[in-house]
Protein backbone atom coordinates (compact mmCIF):
# COMPACT_ATOMS: atom_id res chain seq x y z
CA UNK A 1 0.00 0.00 0.00
CA UNK A 2 2.79 2.26 0.78
CA UNK A 3 4.45 1.89 -2.25
CA UNK A 4 1.64 2.12 -4.54
CA UNK A 5 0.56 5.81 -2.03
CA UNK A 6 3.63 7.18 -3.85
CA UNK A 7 3.84 5.01 -6.90
CA UNK A 8 7.09 3.93 -6.55
CA UNK A 9 6.81 2.40 -10.39
CA UNK A 10 7.71 5.90 -11.41
CA UNK A 11 11.17 5.85 -9.63
CA UNK A 12 11.87 4.42 -13.37
CA UNK A 13 11.46 8.15 -14.56
CA UNK A 14 14.55 9.38 -12.92
CA UNK A 15 16.87 6.58 -12.27
CA UNK A 16 17.95 6.12 -15.65
CA UNK A 17 19.42 9.33 -15.09
CA UNK A 18 20.93 8.66 -12.67
CA UNK A 19 22.45 5.27 -13.76
CA UNK A 20 23.62 7.89 -16.58
CA UNK A 21 25.70 10.40 -14.75
CA UNK A 22 27.29 7.35 -12.47
CA UNK A 23 28.34 5.66 -15.58
CA UNK A 24 29.76 9.25 -17.17
CA UNK A 25 31.64 9.68 -14.20
CA UNK A 26 33.39 6.28 -13.77
CA UNK A 27 34.70 6.74 -17.45
CA UNK A 28 35.80 10.43 -16.48
CA UNK A 29 37.67 9.09 -13.68
CA UNK A 30 39.52 6.82 -15.90
CA UNK A 31 37.06 3.67 -15.53
CA UNK A 32 34.97 1.47 -17.95
CA UNK A 33 31.76 3.11 -16.89
CA UNK A 34 30.69 0.93 -14.37
CA UNK A 35 31.91 1.76 -10.60
CA UNK A 36 31.57 -1.61 -9.10
CA UNK A 37 28.33 -3.25 -7.64
CA UNK A 38 28.83 -1.68 -4.35
CA UNK A 39 28.25 2.02 -5.57
CA UNK A 40 25.87 0.62 -7.92
CA UNK A 41 23.89 -0.60 -5.02
CA UNK A 42 24.47 2.38 -3.09
CA UNK A 43 23.32 4.83 -5.26
CA UNK A 44 20.10 3.04 -6.33
CA UNK A 45 19.25 2.82 -2.74
CA UNK A 46 20.32 6.77 -2.30
CA UNK A 47 17.97 7.44 -5.26
CA UNK A 48 14.99 5.20 -4.32
CA UNK A 49 15.16 6.67 -0.61
CA UNK A 50 14.99 10.30 -1.78
CA UNK A 51 12.41 9.65 -4.03
CA UNK A 52 10.67 8.20 -1.35
CA UNK A 53 11.59 11.27 1.33
CA UNK A 54 9.95 13.68 -1.54
CA UNK A 55 6.94 11.69 -2.49
CA UNK A 56 6.08 11.02 0.81
CA UNK A 57 6.16 14.47 1.83
CA UNK A 58 4.45 15.31 -0.90
CA UNK A 59 1.45 13.32 -0.18
CA UNK A 60 1.30 14.83 3.36
CA UNK A 61 2.20 18.07 2.92
CA UNK A 62 -0.73 18.51 0.31
CA UNK A 63 -3.44 16.06 1.49
CA UNK A 64 -5.63 18.70 2.00
CA UNK A 65 -5.35 20.04 -1.40
CA UNK A 66 -5.99 16.47 -2.73
CA UNK A 67 -9.17 15.68 -1.04
CA UNK A 68 -11.02 18.60 -2.61
CA UNK A 69 -9.60 18.00 -6.16
CA UNK A 70 -11.66 15.13 -7.80
CA UNK A 71 -8.20 13.44 -9.60
CA UNK A 72 -6.84 13.01 -6.65
CA UNK A 73 -9.45 12.85 -4.41
CA UNK A 74 -8.69 8.93 -4.08
CA UNK A 75 -5.03 9.37 -3.32
CA UNK A 76 -4.76 7.44 -0.31
CA UNK A 77 -4.53 9.82 2.85
CA UNK A 78 -7.97 11.40 1.36
CA UNK A 79 -9.59 8.09 1.28
CA UNK A 80 -8.36 7.28 4.96
CA UNK A 81 -6.18 4.04 3.78
CA UNK A 82 -3.31 5.75 5.06
CA UNK A 83 -2.57 8.29 7.63
CA UNK A 84 -0.49 11.59 7.85
CA UNK A 85 1.42 9.43 10.69
CA UNK A 86 2.04 7.19 8.70
CA UNK A 87 3.40 8.90 5.45
CA UNK A 88 5.26 11.07 7.80
CA UNK A 89 6.97 7.90 9.53
CA UNK A 90 7.70 6.58 5.93
CA UNK A 91 9.45 9.58 4.96
CA UNK A 92 11.92 9.82 8.49
CA UNK A 93 12.44 6.29 7.51
CA UNK A 94 13.39 6.61 4.08
CA UNK A 95 15.63 9.94 4.81
CA UNK A 96 17.55 7.84 7.57
CA UNK A 97 18.18 5.04 4.98
CA UNK A 98 19.33 8.03 2.36
CA UNK A 99 21.65 9.47 4.54
CA UNK A 100 23.25 6.25 5.29
CA UNK A 101 23.18 5.15 1.53
CA UNK A 102 24.82 8.84 1.00
CA UNK A 103 27.52 7.98 3.93
CA UNK A 104 28.28 4.52 2.20
CA UNK A 105 29.26 6.55 -1.04
CA UNK A 106 31.55 9.51 0.40
CA UNK A 107 31.61 12.22 2.39
CA UNK A 108 30.47 14.92 -0.09
CA UNK A 109 27.53 13.10 -0.96
CA UNK A 110 26.77 12.71 2.63
CA UNK A 111 27.19 16.43 3.38
CA UNK A 112 24.80 17.50 0.57
CA UNK A 113 22.02 14.38 1.62
CA UNK A 114 20.51 16.94 3.70
CA UNK A 115 20.16 20.07 1.41
CA UNK A 116 18.52 17.55 -1.54
CA UNK A 117 16.25 16.15 1.29
CA UNK A 118 15.36 19.44 2.40
CA UNK A 119 14.39 20.84 -1.43
CA UNK A 120 12.38 17.67 -1.89
CA UNK A 121 10.33 18.55 1.28
CA UNK A 122 10.11 21.87 0.63
CA UNK A 123 8.82 21.62 -3.32
CA UNK A 124 4.86 20.51 -2.75
CA UNK A 125 4.47 24.11 -0.68
CA UNK A 126 6.23 26.30 -4.29
CA UNK A 127 2.43 25.58 -5.53
CA UNK A 128 0.85 28.08 -3.32
CA UNK A 129 2.62 30.94 -4.20
CA UNK A 130 4.63 30.48 -7.58
CA UNK A 131 3.55 29.42 -11.07
CA UNK A 132 6.95 28.28 -11.72
CA UNK A 133 6.20 25.16 -9.34
CA UNK A 134 6.81 22.84 -11.91
CA UNK A 135 10.47 23.99 -12.94
CA UNK A 136 11.16 23.44 -9.63
CA UNK A 137 9.78 19.52 -9.78
CA UNK A 138 11.96 19.43 -12.98
CA UNK A 139 15.35 20.91 -10.64
CA UNK A 140 13.51 18.39 -7.99
CA UNK A 141 14.60 15.07 -10.66
CA UNK A 142 17.40 16.93 -12.11
CA UNK A 143 19.20 16.17 -8.82
CA UNK A 144 19.67 12.27 -9.64
CA UNK A 145 22.38 12.91 -12.59
CA UNK A 146 25.09 14.97 -10.39
CA UNK A 147 23.82 13.48 -7.13
CA UNK A 148 25.14 9.89 -9.07
CA UNK A 149 28.45 12.03 -10.20
CA UNK A 150 29.23 12.82 -7.14
CA UNK A 151 28.42 9.32 -5.45
CA UNK A 152 31.08 7.97 -8.01
CA UNK A 153 33.92 10.43 -7.42
CA UNK A 154 33.63 12.95 -4.71
CA UNK A 155 32.92 15.54 -6.66
CA UNK A 156 31.23 17.92 -9.64
CA UNK A 157 32.60 19.37 -13.17
CA UNK A 158 30.13 20.87 -16.28
CA UNK A 159 29.37 17.42 -17.36
CA UNK A 160 26.85 16.63 -14.67
CA UNK A 161 25.73 20.22 -14.61
CA UNK A 162 24.76 19.85 -18.20
CA UNK A 163 22.84 16.38 -17.50
CA UNK A 164 21.02 17.45 -14.75
CA UNK A 165 20.05 20.83 -16.83
CA UNK A 166 18.85 18.89 -19.58
CA UNK A 167 16.98 16.93 -16.75
CA UNK A 168 15.07 20.07 -15.22
CA UNK A 169 13.94 21.07 -18.64
CA UNK A 170 12.23 17.41 -19.56
CA UNK A 171 10.96 16.35 -16.25
CA UNK A 172 9.33 20.65 -16.03
CA UNK A 173 7.90 19.62 -19.12
CA UNK A 174 5.85 17.46 -18.46
CA UNK A 175 5.18 18.51 -15.14
CA UNK A 176 3.58 21.64 -16.92
CA UNK A 177 1.62 19.14 -18.97
CA UNK A 178 0.44 16.96 -16.17
CA UNK A 179 -0.94 19.89 -14.35
CA UNK A 180 -2.67 21.49 -17.07
CA UNK A 181 -5.53 18.40 -16.09
CA UNK A 182 -5.65 20.57 -13.18
CA UNK A 183 -6.22 24.10 -14.67
CA UNK A 184 -9.45 24.97 -13.54
CA UNK A 185 -9.34 23.38 -10.27
CA UNK A 186 -5.85 25.38 -9.47
CA UNK A 187 -7.51 28.83 -10.43
CA UNK A 188 -10.31 28.26 -8.12
CA UNK A 189 -7.98 27.64 -5.17
CA UNK A 190 -5.53 29.99 -5.49
CA UNK A 191 -2.76 27.70 -6.88
CA UNK A 192 -0.04 28.21 -9.15
CA UNK A 193 1.44 26.24 -12.36
CA UNK A 194 2.19 27.68 -15.60
CA UNK A 195 -1.37 26.57 -16.68
CA UNK A 196 -3.24 28.47 -14.52
CA UNK A 197 -0.75 31.33 -15.26
CA UNK A 198 -0.54 31.26 -18.52
CA UNK A 199 -3.50 29.12 -20.06
CA UNK A 200 -3.38 25.53 -21.22
CA UNK A 201 -2.19 26.46 -24.90
CA UNK A 202 0.40 28.27 -24.04
CA UNK A 203 0.97 25.70 -21.10
CA UNK A 204 2.14 23.46 -24.20
CA UNK A 205 3.52 25.82 -26.04
CA UNK A 206 6.38 25.78 -23.17
CA UNK A 207 6.26 22.82 -22.37
CA UNK A 208 7.21 21.90 -26.34
CA UNK A 209 10.17 24.26 -26.29
CA UNK A 210 11.28 22.76 -23.01
CA UNK A 211 11.79 19.32 -24.25
CA UNK A 212 13.83 21.06 -27.50
CA UNK A 213 15.95 22.59 -25.28
CA UNK A 214 16.23 19.50 -23.38
CA UNK A 215 17.70 17.25 -26.52
CA UNK A 216 19.60 20.41 -27.27
CA UNK A 217 20.98 20.99 -23.64
CA UNK A 218 22.14 16.78 -24.32
CA UNK A 219 23.58 17.11 -27.74
CA UNK A 220 25.41 20.00 -26.19
CA UNK A 221 26.78 17.63 -23.45
CA UNK A 222 28.02 15.14 -26.29
CA UNK A 223 30.01 17.66 -27.79
CA UNK A 224 31.43 19.67 -24.65
CA UNK A 225 32.55 15.91 -23.58
CA UNK A 226 34.07 15.01 -27.30
CA UNK A 227 35.82 18.63 -27.71
CA UNK A 228 37.32 18.58 -24.46
CA UNK A 229 38.36 14.73 -24.48
CA UNK A 230 36.98 14.30 -20.97
CA UNK A 231 36.11 10.90 -21.92
CA UNK A 232 35.19 9.02 -25.33
CA UNK A 233 31.26 9.42 -26.16
CA UNK A 234 30.38 7.42 -29.13
CA UNK A 235 27.76 8.18 -31.81
CA UNK A 236 25.03 5.94 -30.01
CA UNK A 237 24.42 8.73 -27.57
CA UNK A 238 23.47 11.00 -30.54
CA UNK A 239 21.80 8.71 -31.94
CA UNK A 240 19.88 7.89 -28.38
CA UNK A 241 19.06 11.87 -28.35
CA UNK A 242 17.35 11.38 -32.12
CA UNK A 243 15.14 8.44 -30.67
CA UNK A 244 14.23 10.54 -27.70
CA UNK A 245 13.21 13.60 -30.33
CA UNK A 246 11.09 11.49 -31.72
CA UNK A 247 9.48 9.64 -28.50
CA UNK A 248 8.97 13.39 -26.86
CA UNK A 249 7.11 14.65 -30.46
CA UNK A 250 5.36 11.24 -30.28
CA UNK A 251 3.71 12.49 -27.03
CA UNK A 252 2.39 15.76 -28.35
CA UNK A 253 0.64 13.52 -30.48
CA UNK A 254 -1.22 11.54 -27.22
CA UNK A 255 -2.12 15.23 -25.80
CA UNK A 256 -3.08 18.20 -26.77
CA UNK A 257 -4.69 21.34 -24.98
CA UNK A 258 -8.11 20.25 -26.38
CA UNK A 259 -7.59 16.59 -25.23
CA UNK A 260 -5.87 15.10 -22.32
CA UNK A 261 -7.62 11.55 -22.08
CA UNK A 262 -4.64 10.19 -22.42
CA UNK A 263 -1.97 11.84 -19.99
CA UNK A 264 -1.82 8.90 -18.34
CA UNK A 265 -0.15 7.28 -20.94
CA UNK A 266 1.87 10.23 -22.01
CA UNK A 267 3.02 11.19 -18.65
CA UNK A 268 3.92 7.43 -17.80
CA UNK A 269 5.30 5.30 -20.72
CA UNK A 270 6.87 7.92 -22.51
CA UNK A 271 8.84 8.99 -19.79
CA UNK A 272 10.11 5.92 -18.92
CA UNK A 273 10.85 5.72 -22.74
CA UNK A 274 12.94 8.61 -23.01
CA UNK A 275 14.98 8.24 -20.28
CA UNK A 276 15.75 4.38 -20.93
CA UNK A 277 16.72 5.58 -24.28
CA UNK A 278 18.95 7.52 -23.20
CA UNK A 279 20.81 5.14 -20.46
CA UNK A 280 20.83 2.41 -23.50
CA UNK A 281 22.36 5.18 -25.66
CA UNK A 282 25.34 6.32 -22.86
CA UNK A 283 25.85 2.39 -22.47
CA UNK A 284 26.43 2.10 -26.00
CA UNK A 285 28.16 5.01 -27.08
CA UNK A 286 30.73 3.71 -23.90
CA UNK A 287 31.32 0.29 -25.17
CA UNK A 288 31.11 0.12 -28.85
Amino acid sequence: MFLDAIKFQESVFALPFAYIGMTLADVHTGGDGFPGWRTFAWITVAMVSARTVGMSANRVIDRHIDAKNPRSAQRHIPQGLLSAAEMTTLAVVAFGIFLFAAYQLNMLAFVLAPVAAAYLVFYPYTKRFTWTANLLLGWALAISPSAAWIGVNGSLSLEPVLLSLAVALWAGSFDILYHTQDFEFQRENGLHSVAARFGVVNAFRIARTMDVLAVTVLVVLWAWINLTNSMDLGWPFLAACGVASCILWYKYRLVSPTDLSRMGMAFGRINAYVSTTMLIGTILAIYL
